[in-house]
């Protein structure tokens, strides 16, 4: 049985790595993975990656009334997770513009003795925002330090 710990990737620039494990309520009646949970596993990655370079987001929207929101998504499905899976999902900045910023990630099915096999790719792009107006806003230095960080 496989237990449910961080894992070491290759060394890379800068990226972040959050473990999941794939429970009943992540499959569809097939078994496998539904596929919109992988979305799910993302913003759980980019949330803790966030965390870890130490933006809290309520803290964020409380002192300068904006917020993040996912502007697009680019997604590639390669192979299916399964229940009791353990998955390390990736979190790697790859574009910080002046109102928004774009995220590589990645879900890896993590097996004994074997290799990380990527299962799921994609790209997210995430808006700086006025919460009260919606209009982009420019992302604040310190906030883009912390995320180049």
């Amino acid at each position: 049985m496989l237990r449910m710990r961080p894992t070491t990737l290759p060394p890379s620039d800068n990226v972040f790595t959050w473990p999941v494990r794939i429970y009943w309520e992540d499959t569809d009646a097939g078994g496998i993975v539904f596929y919109a949970n992988y979305l799910k596993f993302f913003e759980r990655a980019r949330t803790e990656w966030l965390r870890a370079k130490g933006v809290e987001q309520r803290q964020l929207q409380q002192d300068t009334g904006c917020i993040f929101v996912v502007s697009d998504v680019q997604i590639k499905y390669l192979r299916s997770a399964r229940l009791d899976d353990q998955l390390l999902v990736t979190a790697h900045l790859s574009e910080l513009g002046r109102s928004s910023f774009t995220i590589h990630q990645e879900a890896l099915l993590i097996a004994k003795d074997a290799a990380p096999v990527v299962l799921c790719k994609g790209s997210v792009r995430v808006g700086w925002i006025h919460g009260q107006t919606s209009k982009p806003a420019r992302i604040p230095p310190d906030l883009q330090q912390a995320l180049k960080g």
